[in-house]
């Protein structure tokens, strides 16, 4: 089960809003939802968690790009949500088939191996080097500005989120969505 809320600051302090991430596909998406919840302009947080096995915080200012911090990559990249964020973490991006500049077009399409068929170690090693690690992964400065410098967010593990509201000032706020 996923929570996932919206804290975008104000003049007057934060405001909350739960959001439903049914029509979130790509990280784009969830930042332009955030810029639709923004004051201003002014930050937004959007706070994403699973049942305490990972959480994820992306960071939104205006028009600027997206800062994300996912607290365990390689549980996150098992769900839909956190491989959206940890994907892009990765520097990974979709396959698209459709573009003829991205297909390798070398004669071999019709069925003959590229390879040695007997030769596992390529495959191997390029399906784990993009594995995300069993760890913290993405910018761990993006809300040291707001209270939550680098070595209290990696330290963080069970209800994260809310720790993290407590140090922006906006528990109260935050569990009103809850």
């Amino acid at each position: 089960m996923y929570f996932a809320a919206l804290l975008a600051r104000t003049e007057d302090g934060w405001e909350a809003s739960d959001t439903e991430l049914d029509e979130v596909e790509t990280l784009t998406d969830l930042a332009d939802l955030a810029r639709e919840a923004a004051v201003d302009d002014d930050t937004v947080v959007a706070f994403i968690e699973q049942e305490d096995a990972w959480f994820g915080v992306v960071r939104v200012d205006g028009e600027e790009d997206p800062r994300v911090f996912v607290s365990h990559a390689a549980a996150a990249a098992k769900s839909s949500y956190g491989a959206m964020l940890t994907e892009e973490l990765l520097g990974r991006e979709d396959d698209d088939t459709s573009d003829l500049d991205s297909l390798d077009l070398d004669g071999t399409e019709d069925g003959e191996p590229e390879t040695d068929p007997n030769d596992d170690n390529e495959t191997t090693a390029e399906s784990t080097s993009h594995a995300p690690p069993p760890g913290p992964l993405g910018d761990v400065e993006l809300l040291s500005d707001l209270g939550v410098g680098p070595k209290e967010l990696l330290m963080l593990e069970s209800d994260a989120l809310s720790q993290i509201a407590d140090a922006l000032g906006c528990t109260d706020v935050l569990e009103a969505v809850r």
